[in-house]
């Protein structure tokens, strides 16, 4: 098997983009919020789409696939999509959440329908947004549907994992276009996945695999959503993929991951609650930000979950702020740590 390191080509990625959005920025986090919306400027709602188009490539009939277009409000505004539709019943468009305020990520999600189409397939995704000012973003997918080739179950879904856990799960891959057929490789640019594939089942027309598909206790915390690409012999169509998805849970999590403390005058204060869970017993040692206006009330003692209470106090310095807190723990012999950014607007 082939596979190459995908935090190296994620990190090239996130670099590419963080310098496509640096203009935008006026400080890092810790500083203001990116300046308002300009109603002229035609790209703003474009700039937060990092990707706008997607190929799905090779697909088998009725395997799972759909592709997440993620988007970053970097704005002090919130927007709003007001709708998503499509160009072609081949792709169904939703979106996670239609109000996505400053700092937040939501997606736009097209899922291909592999069951009732066939052949190659595309289709453009209008997403409007309506909030603050009018505005489309055009996203495009395209893909090509095999009648020949089924996977059963359609998708690899290890649903929820716990940090470190392995899985695996059978997959039976059928061809129905002759007998000669062969998987000859199977890629991913996930190096935390293992695949297993023993020797084919042939019969008069068909071809069958039970490729074992599993996880590596080295699966970082986070969604995954990953595919497979299976090379094959057949020179017209090389390759076909498929979805893996699931999620590992984290060790530590915080919740929720980012506040909005909305519009405050000088003097008010604000009291906010994070909880912290994890799967294991543990103590807040301490809870800080490098902002002096937040002070912190911890909890006591040893639970699986705690109640960390968060004051912040506006002062005179008008405009956008955006501060990260950071929770410890006793968790890890340097104690685990996690993290949730407070927004808000002093206004004078």
């Amino acid at each position: 098997m082939i596979r190459m390191p995908k935090r190296l080509i994620s990190a090239m990625f996130s670099f590419a983009v963080l310098l496509a959005i640096s203009p935008l920025l006026a400080q890092q986090v810790g500083g203001p919020v990116v300046g308002q919306i300009n109603a002229a400027g035609n790209n703003w709602a474009k700039q937060m789409f990092p990707v706008t188009e997607f190929d799905f490539r090779t697909v088998g009939r009725g395997a799972g696939a759909e592709y997440h277009f993620e988007f970053t409000n970097p704005y002090r505004e919130d927007v709003r999509v007001s709708s998503v539709r499509t160009s072609c019943g081949c792709t169904t468009p939703s979106v996670t959440q239609n109000l996505v305020k400053s700092r937040e990520k939501a997606a736009v999600i097209a899922k291909f329908n592999t069951e009732t189409y066939i052949g190659d397939r595309s289709a453009t995704i209008t997403v409007v947004f309506d909030k603050p000012f009018y505005n489309e973003v055009q996203l495009k997918v395209r893909g090509n549907i095999r009648t020949d080739v089924t996977f059963s179950p359609s998708e690899v879904n290890f649903g929820e994992l716990l940090a470190g856990q392995v899985k695996r799960q059978e997959v039976l891959v059928t061809y129905t276009g002759g007998s000669n057929w062969e998987i000859k490789d199977v890629r991913s640019l996930c190096s935390d996945l293992t695949v297993s594939l023993p020797a084919p089942e042939r019969s008069p027309g068909m071809v069958r695999y039970r490729m074992v598909i599993g996880t590596k206790d080295s699966l970082p915390e986070g969604d995954i959503r990953e595919r497979l690409t299976l090379i094959t012999n057949d020179q017209r169509f090389p390759t076909i993929d498929m979805s893996v998805l699931g999620r590992v849970r984290p060790s530590l999590e915080v919740s929720p991951a980012s506040v909005n403390m909305g519009q405050m005058s000088p003097g008010t204060k604000v009291e906010k609650r994070l909880v912290v869970r994890a799967e294991q017993e543990f103590e807040v040692t301490n809870a800080q930000s490098l902002d002096p206006r937040f002070t912190f009330e911890l909890p006591k003692g040893k639970s699986k979950l705690h109640f960390v209470k968060v004051f912040f106090t506006a002062d005179n310095n008008s405009g956008n702020f955006s501060r990260l807190v950071e929770i410890t723990t006793d968790l890890g012999a340097k104690g685990k740590k996690a993290e949730c950014l407070f927004t808000c607007t002093i206004s004078q």
